[in-house]
């Protein structure tokens, strides 16, 4: 006998569509708990998603609505463009056509968690990893028991403030690994009305997903993953993962890509799911793994040549790096394990490409420019750095978003003390300087995080990071662009490399703009049937926004 319904709801309308993973992840919890679940995903429905609302919560009546928030915003720092404001609106009207409440949660949710439950003005939240959580809270609905009980929930209390249940143990509450359901694989669907289409998805996005473990016990300083995932790796069983690859590749989703913060992070453990990955394809030579194209994100290190090895065997088709600068002083606090110590040198950045090129995988290598203590001097010594790669492409981001828990922002708040206009805090949308204060002088946890995406009128503002170093002699306000920069990287990368470097735009769309949200290259890469990741397309982009099919 069912305990009840739980509908959950995807309100991501941007495009090229990306599988909303959480809601099948918590749909397996949910159903093995008990629970009939449904998914209701907005994504296809963006044209007609008010009708589609009120046409389901006509019907039916949750006992709990379960929100997916993956992504606040778009995180490109010359586009800035916020997604809370559709959430919301999508949030108001399920809230209109039913009384049931509603839990938020994902990893963008998780990266400001106190100010999204008061901001979408809801009962719960997640922070971190739900499959647990969601099912306890569900459980305490079912039976009567208040919610007070369900350790780790946000929970609003209206004037009395938004608040989280403490978690008894300290070590849970920041590693969250006995959160994550490590052993059963999660169970994944395509064609059902009531589920995520996995297939769908695949063919308008060209990528499935795939998770080998959750959070990250690494500490870079402009992340947000071990804050919002967990400070632990939660390494799910190998076998469990492979059984889901091969759900998915039976479905006809031939390109996975990994959804770990990193996957060669404990890399024991990644070189374990690709062991297994060999040993399922050597012994069936009818198994699905056979058509696999893997796309995974790695750190230079750890990565050697058996990890190379094992990644061709198992039918990786391409690596995405993120070294993000190649100056040891740059790096050195900057990309670092949690005891402190930078944990690569550009000389590995150097041997993965090469392993790489050795075995046909193809490669992207990301940096990030205008950190703290970027100079212009440093910026171009990175370019030429990365532009010595032997590399597919080479991707550059110019600007770093800065998030409520990343030590970056926590970093920033300290140095503003609410009072100091730190150099270096932009934003597009500012109107005035930005002005930070730490969590201990805050008023609430929610007045913390808010202040992180919106200004004090209560408009949003996403807060940035950008040397000011970089800027010219007209960028001086807090809404200042970044032309200056962008020209002195534009004319550093040689014409005969154009093709296969991914370069910063000013706001708007061209075929250059490497946004990923209502991309039209990436829309027109699906449109003609392309599929993988899609920097692997970037250096044919005229080619195919002129209409060559895959």
């Amino acid at each position: 006998m069912s305990k009840g319904l739980i509908t959950l709801v995807n309100p991501n309308l941007v495009h090229p569509p990306i599988t909303p993973y959480a809601l099948d992840i918590l749909t397996t919890s949910l159903e093995d708990a008990g629970f009939d679940v449904e998914v209701l995903d907005l994504t296809f429905s963006r044209a007609n998603w008010t009708e589609v609302v009120d046409e389901y919560f006509g019907r039916r009546q949750p006992m709990l609505i379960g929100v997916t928030i993956r992504n606040t915003d778009t995180i490109y720092p010359q586009e800035q463009r916020v997604f809370l404001g559709s959430h919301k609106k999508i949030i108001d009207r399920v809230r209109a056509r039913t009384g049931s409440p509603v839990v938020a949660g994902g990893v963008g949710f998780s990266s400001m968690p106190y100010a999204l439950v008061d901001y979408f003005e809801i009962e719960y939240g997640v922070k971190g990893p739900g499959e647990v959580t969601l099912v306890q809270l569900a459980e305490a609905i079912a039976g009567g028991r208040r919610p007070e009980t369900v350790a780790g929930l946000i929970i609003n209390h209206g004037p009395a403030g938004v608040h989280r249940v403490p978690h008894p143990d300290p070590v849970v509450s920041a590693g969250r690994v006995p959160l994550v359901q490590r052993v059963t694989p999660y169970r994944r669907h395509s064609g059902r009305p009531d589920r995520v289409d996995n297939l769908a998805y695949f063919r308008r996005g060209g990528l499935g997903n795939i998770l080998t473990k959750n959070g990250c016990a690494f500490a870079c300083t402009h992340c947000v993953e071990p804050d919002a995932k967990g400070n632990r790796f939660a390494r799910r069983t190998e076998a469990a993962v492979v059984d889901e690859m091969e759900t998915l590749l039976a479905q006809g989703i031939r390109d996975l890509h990994t959804t770990d913060s990193e996957f060669n992070l404990n890399i024991t453990h990644s070189k374990g799911v690709l062991r297994e990955i060999v040993r399922r394809r050597s012994r069936d030579s009818s198994s699905p793994l056979h058509d696999l194209r893997l796309w995974v994100y790695v750190q230079p290190a750890p990565f050697d040549a058996e990890y190379a090895a094992l990644l061709a065997e198992a039918g990786c088709a391409g690596i995405n790096v993120a070294p993000d600068h190649s100056r040891p002083e740059l790096l050195d606090g900057w990309k670092v394990s949690s005891g402190g110590t930078r944990f690569y040198t550009f000389e590995d950045v150097r041997n993965v490409c090469r392993w790489a090129s050795e075995y046909g995988i193809a490669t992207m290598v990301e940096a990030l420019l205008g950190m703290p203590g970027e100079t212009p001097e440093t910026m171009l010594a990175c370019v030429d750095d990365f532009q010595s790669l032997d590399a597919t492409v080479v991707g550059y981001t110019l600007g770093i978003r800065v998030f409520p828990y990343s030590p970056l922002g926590r970093e920033l708040a300290a140095a503003s003390g609410g009072e100091i206009a730190v150099p270096g805090l932009q934003s597009n949308d500012a109107e005035e300087p930005i002005v930070l204060t730490p969590l201990e002088g805050s008023a609430d946890t929610v007045s913390y995080e808010r202040q992180f995406m919106f200004d004090r009128h209560g408009r949003f503002r996403p807060v940035y990071y950008f040397s000011p170093h970089l800027l010219g002699e007209d960028e001086r306000g807090p809404g200042r662009r970044y032309d200056h920069a962008l020209a002195l990287l534009w004319e550093r990368v040689p014409q005969r490399d154009r093709l296969r470097v991914m370069l910063p735009t000013r706001p708007g769309l061209s075929p250059e703009d490497n946004n990923y949200a209502d991309n039209p290259f990436l829309l027109r890469l699906t449109e003609l049937g392309y599929t993988g990741a899609y920097w692997s397309h970037w250096p044919k982009r005229y080619q195919i926004m002129e209409g060559v099919p895959a």
